[in-house]
């Protein structure tokens, strides 16, 4: 009695033990692609599926995703200011233009006018006053933006919008020494400024100063679509189809919408294979077959996890569930393949 007791309890604990397990692998397998498929539909809304790339630039099977990178931008062809002779390490360099000009300025129904510098020509025939606050006509040079040739993040080249959305700007100190000889004449350096001003001090009517503003070269975070080895503008998406931010930031960070993906897929997959294949094990540890059952309760966990992971992809996202299903097919085949074989034996 003792003894029938004992094989009793232990095939309850030993049945009980599996089911757990099983169960634990079903929920596993359940919440991982759960993970997957939140994540996948919120980032389909930004472009797609979301890589986060290190420092190695495009990897094969990469293109036409969004890509998430991080890094210091590296000017491969810096801009060059052809008229001043001005060249400068970053992704791109504005120059400013002003002119010493009459501004008219309103304030309430009080009309006075100023000298100030503007950089825009301001044209007096249209001053309610403009008897002796006529201004040039035209300007001698005109502000100009010039965009590096090539410019790479974490080993991406960037297309032009991106190029232009760097952030931050820092003043450029231009080199007198550098200038054509017919600028060389007519200006002077003066702070951060080149200016034609024989009194830098004390300006006249019609002085022209130049500055010049570079983008910084910072730690960026860039979130795009990659063409080829270059990220671009996605289409057909919410918001403007890209993010530049300044310094190094997750995809929480970026999209704070997308909810991060569950870490170490391949092993959460593998392990919750493991989990119910033991617990179907452990099922059948009664039938005495244990080298006919190893491969019986395997074939059992990799159908139980790719029916429960085909049925989460359901509604989402055909793919993954096609794949799945194949997944869940191979394993009915091989656990009626292996349980008729052990029926012969």
């Amino acid at each position: 009695m003792t003894r029938r007791w004992r094989t009793g309890t232990r095939a309850l604990l030993l049945r009980g033990g599996g089911a757990v397990l099983l169960l634990a692998g079903l929920g596993l397998s359940a919440i991982t692609e759960r993970g997957l498929l939140l994540h996948h539909l919120a980032a389909v809304r930004h472009g797609g599926d979301v890589v986060q790339a290190g420092s190695r630039g495009p990897q094969p099977g990469q293109h036409g995703s969004m890509v998430l990178v991080s890094g210091t931008p590296e000017v491969i062809q810096a801009p060059r200011d052809g008229d001043f002779n001005l060249s400068v390490d970053t992704p791109v360099l504005d120059r400013r233009v002003e002119m010493f000009q009459w501004r008219e300025v309103h304030v309430g129904n009080d009309v006075h006018y100023e000298l100030d510098w503007v950089d825009g020509l301001q044209d007096s025939t249209r001053f309610e006053q403009p008897r002796g606050h006529a201004n040039p006509k035209a300007f001698p040079l005109h502000s100009e933006r010039f965009v590096a040739g090539s410019v790479r993040v974490g080993g991406f080249s960037l297309g032009p919008v991106l190029i232009h959305a760097l952030p931050g700007a820092e003043p450029v100190a231009p080199d007198p020494s550098r200038l054509p000889a017919n600028l060389a004449a007519s200006f002077s350096l003066y702070h951060d400024y080149l200016t034609t001003s024989v009194d830098p001090g004390s300006p006249r009517l019609g002085d022209v100063r130049v500055s010049w503003q570079a983008v910084t070269l910072q730690p960026v975070t860039i979130f795009a679509r990659l063409d080829g080895d270059r990220l671009v503008r996605a289409s057909k998406v919410d918001g403007q189809g890209y993010q530049v931010q300044v310094g190094e930031r997750s995809l929480s960070d970026v999209l704070p919408d997308v909810p991060e993906p569950p870490e170490s897929t391949t092993v959460r997959r593998a392990g919750a294979i493991l989990l119910s294949a033991l617990g179907a094990f452990l099922l059948l540890w009664e039938r005495r077959r244990r080298v006919g059952d190893v491969a019986l309760a395997l074939a059992v966990g990799v159908t139980a996890i790719g029916a429960v992971s085909c049925a989460s992809w359901l509604g989402g996202e055909w793919a993954p569930a096609r794949n799945w299903m194949a997944v869940t097919a191979v394993g009915v085949l091989a656990v009626a393949v292996l349980h008729r074989r052990m029926a012969r034996a």
